[in-house]
């Protein structure tokens, strides 16, 4: 069953680099393969570990509409959705990827969530670890995208609004039974705010602090460029901040 580490949060707040991040830091230390899942329907997760999509399970449902006249008897929508997972998994050096995709539009997405689910339950006991990079806000709770993890990262800078959507994802992480087991805080591009009185102020609203990364202007940079989390050298503050919290998440 694979170690899974679940990263949510508002848009903006860097998420999906850390995610990225993470997945980076799983192959430097050997905890490989991983399966990286990207449950954003804008995907971005592929940018940022340099890696190539081959069709997202949204572009796979966009196929079943089209084709649904053309299935063969007994065959049902979920069944040919499931036949096409393959295709959609992106093999790399270590690391594989699996993107959401797809923008609901003015069709329900409620059939390619649910694929989802079932397709990381099928391809968990194939990977010792799993990174899966949420959608920003709340429904990847509601839908339940987010659920048997090991670790749940909430990702936040330090602003008061950010702080509390931060304590929303985590009161609905615990509202609905998602078999989370643990949930840790994670400060990002924090700046010139004391560490101290910052998790003091995150402890008084219940979040849990289990780690904070310092403004880092190569995380700016590569995001502007497009570049992949590779390209971070070394001494990167940020780096080095979530490698620390990666060490922490693994020893919890």
């Amino acid at each position: 069953m694979a170690f899974t580490l679940a990263v949510a949060g508002k848009g903006g707040t860097g998420k999906t680099t850390i995610a990225a991040l993470l997945v980076s830091l799983l192959l430097k230390h050997g905890k490989q393969p991983v399966l990286a899942v990207d449950a954003d329907p804008n995907p971005n997760l592929d940018i940022a570990l340099g890696a190539t999509l081959s069709k997202t399970i949204g572009e796979l449902r966009e196929d079943l509409l089209d084709q649904i006249r053309k299935m063969p008897p007994g065959m049902t929508k979920d069944d040919y959705l499931e036949m096409g997972i393959q295709e959609c998994l992106s093999e790399g050096q270590g690391v594989d990827l699996l993107a959401m995709g797809c923008g609901e539009g003015p069709r329900c997405y409620c059939a390619v969530n649910s694929v989802l689910r079932r397709c990381i339950d099928r391809l968990r006991g194939s990977y010792p670890y799993m990174v899966i990079d949420n959608e920003a806000g709340l429904e990847h709770l509601s839908r339940s995208t987010t659920q048997n993890v090991d670790v749940l990262i909430i990702v936040s800078t330090a602003s008061p609004a950010a702080l509390k959507g931060a304590a929303r994802i985590l009161k609905l992480s615990h509202q609905l039974s998602l078999g989370i087991s643990r949930r840790f805080l994670v400060l990002n591009n924090s700046t010139d705010c004391d560490p101290g009185q910052l998790r003091s102020y995150c402890e008084g609203m219940g979040l849990e602090v289990g780690g904070i990364i310092p403004y880092d202007r190569q995380f700016v940079e590569l995001g502007l460029a497009g570049r992949p989390v590779s390209d971070l050298v070394n001494g990167s503050p940020g780096k080095q901040a979530v490698e620390e919290i990666l060490g922490k998440v693994l020893t919890a």
